[in-house]
């Protein structure tokens, strides 16, 4: 993160920031002015500290299973439970910000996220800790889509979005891997129990420098103040009962319940349109859905995501179970993804979107990945790590951190002044959606082609479930490739006047 510091705060301490929402020669009493540095690192860390938590989970949770005393099927809902409530709960948590403010919600959820973190590490029982999952995740759900909508807020009129979008991107999606390399270091020295611990006192130090340094943006004048609630319950329910679904299929378990939830999420998602449809102030009005550039920006990332997860998924169990590395080692191997995410996510991918366009890079970018994920499909029980995987690794990265930043950047120029909070609600959506739906096909495809053995056959048939995934991967990230021609090629918003 050092280097990411002192990047965002040499390219942007020069400029001051005026609450009313435009570039300023000097800084207010009681304003953000000189602090633009610090206030990109607080709401990136924020972001990082909550992605993290979807992924630190997974190499303890043998460790959790065992002292808890879960069964191996209850013990997915560890994850699940924050995904689901994750991902359920950003739109309302756009909405929210864009009538009250972006500093108000971002302190609430981070303050929940905190709070239950510190919960679910003095858990004494599944349900408890379970109950603090979810609370986690609807937490990180509020600090997510607010942090997101005052990034959009606070940078976009002084001309720096991009840049700040781009460390923002490169950290959330770095995050996935180094929540695994967390994991393992904390599981195996300090314990289970820390990778939740960890988030309190750099929670509690971050909440208090967000108080005193976030400015306090009112509302946009005009901003409608009612609430979608019919819409809000629909749309948040129905994404719940949807990656609950993709989760349930992901973990193999195809049973009536599954089924019966992807059934009322259909449903559920059909009444939200219908309602939207009709409503005065929705909570995603559909207008700005099927703006072109808002509509295929948000495919391409979810895609991309659709992309990511399986990608981390199969090849850390590739890593693990058939190349028997153990989990620290896996989790290392992996660190390349990571740290090509921080520099050319963070700083490499929005100077290319300024330069050329989002469009342009996330043809190349999707290309490259799917590239990437197909050389994948072709390791064996013979790979070696440094011919094989490591070349590969870096490829794949190259394009997965290129497209993570330009989806973003591009699903954010459709908004405008006031939608905000929905467009991060709606972009984080997406990015959050795409990986369950990601893993959920490829398994299911894993399942198909191996006539149900799946990944628990013999080495062999193993190796090919493995390939067959990143087949199944590599599709995904060639499909991005249709959505990202079909944008627009208009400028970002920082290179527009502020509206």
């Amino acid at each position: 993160m050092r280097a990411i510091q002192t990047h965002s705060i040499d390219s942007l301490s020069d400029h001051h920031f005026d609450p009313s929402g435009n570039a300023a020669g000097s800084p207010r009493p009681g304003t953000a002015g000189g602090h633009l540095g610090l206030i990109l690192v607080l709401l990136v860390s924020a972001q990082f500290a909550v992605v993290v938590d979807f992924s630190i989970v997974q190499i303890a949770l043998p460790t959790i299973r065992t002292q808890l005393a879960i069964s191996l099927v209850d013990s997915q809902l560890i994850i699940s439970a924050y995904g689901v409530t994750f991902a359920g709960f950003l739109l309302l948590s756009g909405r929210l910000s864009d009538i009250f403010g972006g500093k108000r919600i971002f302190l609430t959820g981070f303050l929940v996220f905190c709070i239950s973190s510190l919960a679910a590490g003095l858990a004494t029982s599944e349900l408890i800790l379970i109950v603090a999952r979810i609370v986690q995740g609807v937490g990180a759900a509020v600090a997510s889509a607010s942090g997101l909508a005052l990034l959009t807020r606070i940078f976009a009129p002084i001309g720096r979005l991009n840049q700040a979008l781009g460390v923002f991107t490169a950290v959330s999606s770095a995050g996935f891997t180094a929540g695994i390399l967390l994991g393992g270091v904390l599981t195996e020295t300090l314990g289970w129990r820390w990778i939740f611990f960890v988030n309190v006192p750099i929670g509690a130090l971050a909440t208090i420098l967000a108080y005193r340094t976030l400015p306090n943006l009112p509302p946009h004048q005009g901003t409608n103040r009612s609430i979608d609630l019919p819409g809000a319950l629909t749309i948040t329910t129905g994404l719940m009962l949807l990656v609950y679904g993709l989760n349930e299929v992901g973990n193999g378990n195809a049973s009536f319940v599954t089924y019966a939830a992807f059934i009322l999420a259909v449903l559920t998602l059909i009444a939200f349109l219908l309602i939207e449809k009709r409503s005065l102030a929705p909570i995603l009005p559909l207008s700005f859905v099927m703006r072109r550039n808002v509509f295929f920006a948000n495919a391409t990332a979810l895609l991309t995501f659709a992309t990511m997860v399986p990608w981390v998924f199969f090849l850390t169990f590739y890593l693990q179970v058939l190349l028997f590395y153990p989990p620290l080692n896996a989790a290392v191997a992996q660190v390349p993804a990571a740290l090509v995410f921080f520099f050319l996510g963070g700083f490499g991918a929005p100077r290319l979107v300024k330069r050329v366009g989002a469009k342009p890079v996330l043809v190349v970018a999707m290309l490259t990945f799917s590239v990437g994920m197909f050389l994948f499909s072709r390791l064996s029980l013979s790979s070696n790590y440094w011919v094989d995987i490591f070349p590969t690794i870096i490829l794949a990265s190259l394009g997965a951190s290129l497209s993570a930043t330009a989806s973003n950047i591009a699903a954010l120029s459709g908004a405008r002044r006031g939608e905000e909070g929905v467009a991060s609600g709606m972009i984080n959506t997406s990015r959050q959606m795409g990986g369950p739906v990601g893993l959920a096909l490829a398994v299911s495809f894993v399942s198909v082609l191996t006539h149900g053995v799946g990944l628990a056959g013999t080495q062999a048939q193993v190796t090919s479930g493995v390939q067959y995934a990143f087949i199944a991967a590599a599709s995904f990230a060639a499909l991005a490739v249709i959505t990202s021609l079909l944008l627009s090629s208009k400028s970002p918003p920082e290179e527009r006047p502020a509206r």
